[in-house]
């Protein structure tokens, strides 16, 4: 595989990309996930303490990759966390989808978008006419291209980690970047 097949394809975007942490962080830290992927629910607690360990060190932003053929509510759950993100509330919809990743049916959704306070009336009309599937659909291919081919996959200031994603292993080579700016 050439080093090209293993760099972020699309840059990260304050325009385009759900992100959390300060734009001028050393490090970025980019997860491709599902929301129905069982290894997507094990990284998501890790990447929470990563966190909260690296603190303004750390950039994250989660892009879209829902493996359609064998979770069969990773769309619409990737609908309802953009629609979520029209409003103002990804991270919301995002930390609901995490926490509650056995209850992905449309009324579990529109119960997250309640509880979370979004406009239910938007939310729900959006989701039925599929607002967000282009955008879902861009992060998507921005995977593919970027040489993704399961969830989680992690790129590290736009390069792919392959390495392990346990919470040691991630602090260790984030701290290892920052440190060696």
């Amino acid at each position: 595989m050439s080093v090209e097949s293993v760099k972020l394809n699309l840059p990260v975007s304050i325009s385009r990309d759900h992100i959390q942490g300060p734009d001028n962080a050393p490090v970025t830290l980019v997860e491709y996930g599902d929301y129905e992927c069982p290894y997507c629910g094990q990284a998501y607690p890790i990447i929470k303490k990563v966190q909260d360990n690296l603190g303004g060190n750390l950039r994250f932003v989660f892009r879209n990759f829902p493996l359609t053929q064998v979770h069969p509510h990773a769309q619409k759950a990737a609908e309802a966390a953009e629609e979520a993100g029209a409003q103002n509330k990804f991270w919301d919809m995002h930390d609901s989808l995490y926490e509650h990743q056995q209850a992905l049916e449309d009324k579990d959704l529109e119960k997250y978008a309640g509880i979370i306070g979004l406009n239910l009336d938007r939310f729900n009309d959006n989701i039925k006419n599929h607002v967000h599937v282009s955008r879902i659909r861009e992060d998507f291919l921005s995977g593919i291209q970027s040489g993704v081919n399961g969830t989680p996959s992690f790129y590290i200031n736009e390069i792919r980690y392959d390495g392990s994603w346990d919470l040691d292993s991630l602090i260790q080579i984030l701290t290892s970047i920052i440190n060696n700016g």
